[in-house]
């Protein structure tokens, strides 16, 4: 609970660092992804209902962003994947650099989960 008292309000920083080794020939592809996100001002009772009901206990930073109830997250810059654990258009960029064939780009199922387009994709998917 004090890791949300602090970041409530606040604005902070999550990285997630990938590597992709291709074992045939020892290449070694790795990239470091940095979002910022603002939290909302949510309240001492939301905050401790959250907490009541075990939605920041299996979290790295004590918050789910995709939590559809408590909504902890105000804002993003950058990439809600990565914020929520793994950065995919980021991952399938190192993947398809090494020639691993993907059919289909992530880009379409974050753009459906966030229920708009995903402001960052075209930039990282295609430089």
């Amino acid at each position: 609970m004090l890791m949300l008292h602090r970041l409530r309000g606040q604005a902070h920083q999550v990285y997630t660092g990938v590597s992709v080794l291709d074992p045939a020939t020892g290449r070694l592809s790795s990239i470091v992804v940095r979002s910022t996100v603002w939290m909302r001002a949510y309240s001492d009772e939301e905050m401790m209902a959250y907490v009541r009901g075990g939605g920041p206990l299996d979290k790295a930073g004590g918050y789910a962003i995709q939590d559809g109830v408590f909504q902890p997250v105000a804002r993003v810059e950058g990439c809600y994947a990565n914020v929520m654990g793994l950065p995919l258009c980021h991952l399938y960029r190192l993947l398809t650099e090494m020639g691993v064939s993907i059919e289909t780009p992530p880009a379409a199922a974050c753009d459906a989960f966030l229920g708009r387009r995903c402001p960052i994709a075209k930039a990282v998917l295609f430089g």
